[in-house]
């Protein structure tokens, strides 16, 4: 890598650490600089802060669109919206338009979302994963605002707020995907009937039919999934520890009710992986040029694995970290190349992010802070 630059552009959001955070009493220095200061790079890369509060807090999920906008959910709500308040967690666009690296334009696309997990533009709109339902908000007089709303897809489950519908992604049979995670009960009305997945796993979404299919079952928190350029399906767990899962359709895997049959991943013994994206294009040196980039985000770091061939199957070797940081509220969650060849990383910015073993209320819970 040596004289080889390539840049990293980091969006920060929440996650889950542990039991150990119940006795935490430091919590880190919320200035850019110290984040800045606390990231260990690659030999010749080099990283910047593209968005950040008030304009991004806590961002959950970020995908591009065709005009080379980043459209980004976040949830200031999160982890349990209380008693009587309002549903105000928003969808932001950011803009680069003079391609130095940072966003210096944003337009709030909705501000009435009840913690969005998910975020796909397309079909001439967005679509938005909304607690039990996935909505479809488009712009129909040009101010940049969502004036038009849809129910798309209703009946997900919610009964844990860091379970609920996610992950939305396009295949390249022009189909959108979406997970879900293991509490979650979901009895999907559509128009070819009832749909149901009562554990973790994977759907598939056909836009102009609207029919909605289950892909695979299990997983615990399949936080993660990205396509190879065979159109091959790879996931990551976020409560899980076995590294890269190959899935493919009607597989089940660890955690799916009733399976009498289940697989495992391809790096047993690895972290808890939330986000997943392949690392491409000529900015991105040979070492990690094909390489699995997924956030370990208790772990305050980004890991990369290697796919080869096994067989009909495929086998996964652990690489060298892309980043990783000393700064005890880095929380990468999610991961995206984005259209100027840079990676982009989602932080939740959270120094404590345990969902049930610390308290929903904790007031050491960030919900003020989140970077890109």
């Amino acid at each position: 890598m040596k004289n080889k630059i390539f840049s990293v552009s980091i969006l920060l959001l929440i996650a889950c650490t542990g039991y150990g955070q119940r006795g935490l009493t430091k919590i880190p220095d919320t200035a850019v600089q110290a984040q800045l200061d606390a990231f260990v790079l690659p030999e010749g890369a080099k990283i910047n802060l593209f968005a950040s509060e008030p304009v991004v807090r806590n961002p959950i999920h970020m995908n591009w669109d065709s005009q080379g906008r980043l459209w980004v959910v976040g949830s200031p709500l999160y982890p349990h919206i209380k008693p009587g308040q309002e549903e105000s967690d928003r969808l932001v666009v950011l803009e680069d338009t003079n391609g130095d690296g940072v966003a210096d334009k944003h337009t709030v696309f909705a501000d009435d979302l009840h913690i969005p997990t998910g975020v796909l533009p397309g079909d001439g709109g967005v679509y938005v994963a909304n607690s039990n339902d996935v909505l479809f908000l488009k712009d129909t007089d040009g101010d940049g605002k969502a004036d038009q709303r849809r129910v798309i897809l209703s009946g997900f489950g919610t009964e844990d707020t860091h379970h609920i519908v996610h992950t939305f992604r396009w295949g390249p049979e022009g189909m959108m995907w979406l997970n879900q995670s293991i509490y979650i009960h979901t009895h999907l009305d559509t128009p070819y009937g009832i749909r149901r997945l009562l554990g973790g796993g994977m759907w598939h979404y056909r836009p102009e039919t609207r029919r909605s299919e289950v892909f695979m079952k299990g997983l615990v928190n399949p936080w993660g999934h990205v396509f190879d350029e065979w159109g091959q399906s790879f996931m990551t767990d976020g409560a899980g520890g076995h590294g890269i899962n190959f899935v493919f359709p009607r597989s089940v895997f660890v955690a799916s009710p009733g399976a009498r049959r289940k697989l495992s991943g391809l790096n047993p013994g690895q972290p808890k992986l939330c986000g997943l994206e392949i690392l491409s294009g000529s900015h991105v040196p040979d070492e990690w040029r094909g390489a699995l980039a997924a956030p370990d985000f208790r772990g305050h770091r980004i890991k990369t694995y290697r796919l080869t061939d096994k067989g009909s199957a495929y086998q996964s070797r652990v690489g060298k970290d892309l980043v990783a940081s000393k700064h005890g509220a880095f929380r990468p969650i999610d991961v995206k190349m984005g259209p100027d060849g840079a990676i982009y990383v989602a932080d939740l910015y959270n120094p404590i992010i345990q969902h049930g073993e610390v308290d929903f209320r904790d007031p050491r819970r960030d919900h003020k802070h989140g970077r890109i």
